[in-house]
């Protein structure tokens, strides 16, 4: 199930989120392996998805470009890990992280 919904995107894959319950004790799993939400081993895991996507994507990596040295931010995500898997920094962050690669 995890494979079908990696390969899912925008609001499919909210939505198909929406039925888990892993506020409740703070865990999310990967590949069969429970990761505290607020481990520094779920911040790396975050690491390595973005930048697998930046490799992977040449679309991603032309818009990460085209957004020149603008601080990027996003205000529909929330911002209190506790309330959701990626918080506006978490993204923010690594999108920026990434575009620095690019110079």
């Amino acid at each position: 199930m995890q494979v079908e919904v990696c390969k899912l995107i925008g609001k499919a894959a909210k939505m198909k989120g929406k039925e888990k319950n892993w506020h409740v004790l703070q865990t999310l799993y990967w590949r069969g392996k429970a990761i505290d939400r607020h481990s520094q081993e779920y911040q790396d895991l975050l690491d390595r998805a973005y930048l697998a996507m930046f490799e992977q994507s040449e679309s991603f990596r032309n818009a990460l470009q085209a957004s020149g040295d603008s601080v990027l931010t996003h205000m529909i995500g929330k911002t209190d890990s506790h309330e959701t898997i990626l918080t506006r920094q978490e993204f923010c962050s690594r999108l920026m992280k990434l575009r620095e690669k690019l110079k």
